[in-house]
């Protein structure tokens, strides 16, 4: 599995620099497109740092060229991408896979998103109403971009988070493609799932909540 090259997404994100850690520590290449490359302080001779923007679908394009398997972290930034980033950067992503025949595609998104499938308890659902409420254009987004993986034939992974707490402390983690039971997820937490999912493909076209278990 070492051998493939990854085409990340977010990589100077909450979780996309633990992700970035996670991979090399693994062996994978990685090649990660950055909006600012001064963001990304890591040096290792299996990283390729590009410069573009995911709105770019020519700088998309090229950046998944070569690359086996793509992994997007991607969040609003800073400064703070447009509202409807996560649709038109899948957009470009899945046109890009296609023309090159790749499959494997990872993505991280939020507890709001909503799947065919959940039985989300009260306090899920309170969390994905507040965020229509305070977030609406760009959650109702974040929604469009599973109905778009669910329609597109890719061996897809939507990976539902709720609070991302920035550690390198790891625990057991929780799984689910119900209900989240739990209110925060580590970001170490959430590379080593992307690392097993890589490995195992457990979730393909799935999109399961993950968050910290106590336990052990």
């Amino acid at each position: 599995m070492q051998d493939l090259k990854i085409a990340l997404i977010g990589a100077t994100g909450k979780a996309g620099t633990y992700i970035l850690k996670a991979l090399l520590a693994q062996n994978y290449r990685v090649k990660a497109l950055v909006r600012n490359p001064e963001k990304l302080q890591i040096n290792h001779s299996a990283l390729e740092i590009v410069t573009g923007d995911v709105n770019d679908a020519e700088a998309v394009h090229h950046f998944i060229k070569d690359c086996d398997i793509v992994v997007s972290a991607l969040g609003m930034g800073q400064p703070a991408s447009e509202k409807t980033i996560f649709t038109q950067s899948a957009a470009n992503i899945l046109t890009a896979m296609k023309a090159f025949g790749l499959k494997r595609y990872i993505v991280l998104t939020g507890i709001n998103v909503d799947t065919p499938f959940d039985e989300k308890d009260a306090k899920t659902k309170f969390a994905t109403q507040w965020m229509y409420e305070n977030y609406p254009v760009s959650t109702a987004n974040r929604q469009k971009e599973y109905e778009m993986l669910s329609e597109s034939k890719l061996d897809w992974t939507l990976i539902r988070l709720p609070l991302i707490m920035q550690t390198d402390e790891q625990t057991a983690i929780g799984t689910s493609l119900l209900n989240c039971d739990g209110d925060q997820i580590n970001a170490a937490n959430i590379a080593e799932f992307i690392i097993e999912e890589l490995g195992e493909g457990k979730f393909v076209k799935q999109a399961p909540l993950i968050w910290n278990s106590m336990l052990k």
